[in-house]
């Protein structure tokens, strides 16, 4: 675990996805070791909006790493050692449907997976079967749609495993499976946070129109990067207007779910 001495204990954190290297001023950086080796990058924690919070950023500092090799494991077990239990994850996403245009911020209720190779669970032995049914938090899902009314609540999001994107018949499919997102990043985090009790919700920042809903050469790293990076300003004065009047949680089962289980793992 890393040292906070002097520093009181974050509740809620950030997971900065493509382009989002950095939200707190004047930062504390906190090296945290875990069981599953070193997160993504040293957790900054700071002050926002006049509460402590903790940022990580998901692909490094300098993003040098792809979706597929991002150590989810360590990355929500550094923050819930810290004292986090609720993140907010910003992320990049594609449009599959015409009510998803570029520039629109999405709260899903949703997540499909097709993922491959990733270490999705903390479990490796005994029964203990997360319920996973509605995969975000409730809570914070209102939270975030209350901070902007711009934000739209709904839809599920397909995590597929990259770094390549999507064949046009791939993201044909998807859409006509009435998903409405496809992201390289959110799973398995928000099943990891879920095992540890905390609270979880995406902020999907919608990037482009998927190869399969336009027609064109399909959608291109700059173009993502460029549309992420236009948005970023919007993310961060959203986030922290969550931050600010963000109640700990409530009456959402995220942080109960294990009350009665005898967990293979001891929780940080």
């Amino acid at each position: 675990m890393g040292d906070l001495t002097g520093t009181s204990a974050p509740v809620v954190a950030v997971i900065g996805g493509s382009g989002f290297y950095e939200f707190i001023e004047d930062a504390r950086e906190v090296d945290v070791s875990t069981p599953f080796g070193a997160p993504s990058a040293p957790v900054a924690v700071g002050e926002v909006a006049g509460r402590t919070i903790a940022f990580l950023p998901r692909h490094g500092k300098d993003h040098e790493l792809a979706p597929h090799t991002i150590n989810y494991r360590a990355n929500l077990w550094a923050l819930r050692s810290l004292g986090v239990r609720q993140v907010l994850a910003p992320c990049a996403v594609g449009g599959l449907s015409a009510d998803v245009a570029p520039g629109a911020l999405v709260v899903p209720d949703q997540l499909v997976d097709r993922t491959q190779r990733r270490a999705q669970t903390y479990v490796e032995s005994g029964a203990a079967h997360v319920p996973f049914a509605d995969p975000y938090c409730p809570e914070l899902t209102a939270a975030l749609a209350a901070a902007d009314p711009a934000v739209t609540t709904g839809g599920t999001m397909v995590v597929v495993e990259g770094p390549r994107f999507s064949t046009r018949a791939e993201s044909q499919h998807y859409a006509a499976q009435g998903w409405s997102l496809v992201n390289m990043t959110g799973h398995p985090e928000a099943v990891l946070a879920r095992e540890l009790s905390m609270c979880y919700a995406p902020v999907a920042v919608v990037t482009d129109r998927d190869a399969g809903v336009s027609s064109g050469d399909g959608v291109s790293q700059a173009e993502v990067l460029a549309l992420f990076a236009a948005t970023l300003d919007r993310v961060k004065l959203l986030l922290a207007g969550v931050v600010e009047g963000l109640l700990p949680p409530q009456q959402c089962a995220c942080g109960s779910w294990a009350d009665d289980i005898d967990l293979p793992f001891e929780l940080p």
